[in-house]
């Protein structure tokens, strides 16, 4: 598959336009009982974020392309399969090329919609 399926992208569930969502990704988010959120994301082209941490940790797969996470003076290579835990308050950063897809399940609030 290259895309995520169509239930998956409702647009009531979309991420803000922010640093989260621009014209070059799309996100979206859905809420757990417990305060978590999973979201999903499409890189439409190759693409950077800053250095940033969580106080909640992060679990990340990639389905698609490559995304490539900057932690601990390492670099984690992520290819479809791969996944990584974050742990809380972690500085990381990451990078992915166009057509990557991920998953990101969250010990916390990270986004919000469009609509909130």
């Amino acid at each position: 598959m290259k895309e995520f399926p169509e239930f998956m992208k409702n647009p009531v569930n979309r991420i803000k336009q922010s640093s989260q969502y621009t014209k070059d990704i799309e996100g979206f988010v859905y809420d757990g009982k417990d305060g978590s959120q999973i979201a999903f994301w499409t890189c439409f082209e190759d693409r950077n974020s800053n250095e940033h941490f969580h106080d909640f940790d992060e679990y990340l797969v990639c389905v698609y392309g490559q995304y490539n996470v900057h932690i601990n003076g390492n670099t984690v290579i992520l290819k479809p399969g791969d996944e990584l835990l974050i742990p809380a308050g972690v500085p990381h950063r990451g990078n992915c090329i166009a057509g990557t897809r991920t998953i990101h399940a969250f010990g916390g609030k990270r986004a919000e919609r469009e609509t909130d």
